[in-house]
């Protein structure tokens, strides 16, 4: 099987083509290929696998071995692996996730290669039990979630997996690593939950960190970078376009007025390749 690393700013995948259907046992090969120490490493397993309805179909395996339902920042570089690799020749096509249904995407090429990815991200999903959470609300905002006895305050929004967005004085050196895991697997979030601790800087400019279901502390999130957005114009803290910067760099997202999507435009890179 012939594999390419690759990462949307720092958040790093094993992608693979060619495969018409998950292979038998995927879950533990995730575990084993995702590991840093004895295997590739990367946040996640993608495979790139045909679609009857779009022009193809992402899974992603997480590392923990469990299905992601979407991925901003693998949809992107499945995009820009299928225009590299010459799987195809034009700059709009469609991807196939089984969270988000099809998406539309928008490819900026420089040098006959991609140099930016435009993903038309679909519409937030704001009622709590769609999200999941237990919650049974229109919107969930501003709620309170109680955690080793320190209360925090989450708005829930799911982009085809669910995110809870909790807003800190300083999300660049909160300590992810303590309350991340312990809200990701909190009873209120029946699916578990994406978490993005976020600090807004400006109208259109926020720093976040995330914890990802399944994953842990990753470098970006692209569905995380557009739950943060989402929230943010919920609670009357950005405007409906602004910068998200993760710890891998910055994404650009925008919740448009007139088709109530959110969109979000970065990069995709080509590591190295090899075969398993």
């Amino acid at each position: 099987m012939n594999f390419t690393k690759m990462h949307g700013l720092g958040n790093d995948f094993i992608v693979v083509a060619g495969e018409e259907e998950l292979p038998a046992g995927v879950d533990q090969t995730a575990i084993q290929l995702c590991n840093r120490y004895f295997g590739i490493g990367a946040d996640g397993l993608v495979f790139i696998l045909p679609s009857e309805t779009a022009d193809f179909k992402m899974r992603i395996i997480n590392s923990d071995g469990s299905e992601a339902e979407q991925c901003g920042n693998a949809i992107r570089c499945v995009s820009k692996y299928v225009y590299d690799h010459k799987m195809i020749n034009k700059q709009e096509l469609t991807i196939e996730t089984i969270g988000a249904g099809v998406q539309k995407v928008q490819l900026n090429i420089e040098d006959g290669k991609v140099a930016a990815v435009r993903v038309d991200m679909g519409e937030p999903v704001l009622q709590g039990l769609q999200v999941p959470t237990t919650v049974d609300q229109d919107v969930v905002m501003d709620h309170p979630v109680v955690v080793d006895g320190r209360e925090f305050r989450f708005t829930a929004v799911s982009m085809g997996n669910p995110h809870c967005v909790i807003y800190v004085d300083d999300a660049v050196n909160f300590d992810l690593g303590v309350w991340g895991p312990k809200l990701e697997v909190h009873p209120m979030f029946p699916k578990k939950i994406n978490v993005e601790f976020v600090t807004v800087k400006s109208r259109d400019f926020t720093d976040m960190r995330v914890w990802e279901r399944g994953a842990g502390p990753t470098l970006a999130c692209g569905t995380g970078a557009c739950a943060t957005l989402v929230s943010s114009v919920l609670n009357g803290l950005t405007d409906r376009k602004a910068t998200v910067s993760l710890k891998g760099g910055d994404l650009h997202i925008e919740w448009s007025e007139a088709d109530n999507h959110v969109y979000m435009t970065g990069p995709a890179e080509e590591v190295f390749k090899g075969v398993l």
